[in-house]
């Protein structure tokens, strides 16, 4: 009762894997993350013109470009002709680095003001609401309950 079969170790699961589909590559490539670090790619040029208006002002923001040393992946498709020639320019998109707690100081200032806008009209919409015949609110919920009978 002996079959003709391979002990278990010596079968292998790439052979019976589907083959690999192809498929086209990532116009950014994901940088390296440190931590501590939120990475983003900000505009140069567009159309092959210069924005340095963009740039400068996500600067003053806090991010600051990335140099080739911190990301050695990117040292062959970095282009060549590019004014930041120390730093990660690809397709007009500089690759660029800010810290991760001072990035969310940001996003909560500007969520900060927005509910402080929405509060605003919202006091202003609801200033005009009479109690006969009140205007919508989200606000004010009320549950009721049959009569019990």
């Amino acid at each position: 009762m002996a079959e003709n079969r391979l002990a278990r170790e010596l079968e292998n699961r790439t052979v019976s894997e589907r083959p690999k589909t192809w498929a086209p590559a990532d116009l950014l490539p994901e940088p390296d993350k440190q931590p501590g670090y939120v990475y983003r790619w900000i505009r140069t040029s567009m159309m092959n013109v210069s924005d340095p208006r963009n740039l400068s002002g996500k600067i003053r923001e806090g991010w600051e470009p990335v140099r080739i040393e911190e990301q050695p992946k990117f040292k062959f498709i970095v282009d060549p002709a590019s004014r930041f020639s120390e730093n990660i320019e690809i397709g007009g998109l500089l690759l660029c680095k800010a810290p991760a707690d001072y990035m969310q100081a940001r996003v909560d200032f500007h969520s900060k003001v927005n509910k402080d806008n929405m509060d605003s009209v919202d006091n202003n919409f609801l200033r005009e609401s009479d109690p006969r015949m009140p205007l919508f609110s989200e606000r004010q919920s009320k549950v009721t309950f049959g009569s019990g009978k």
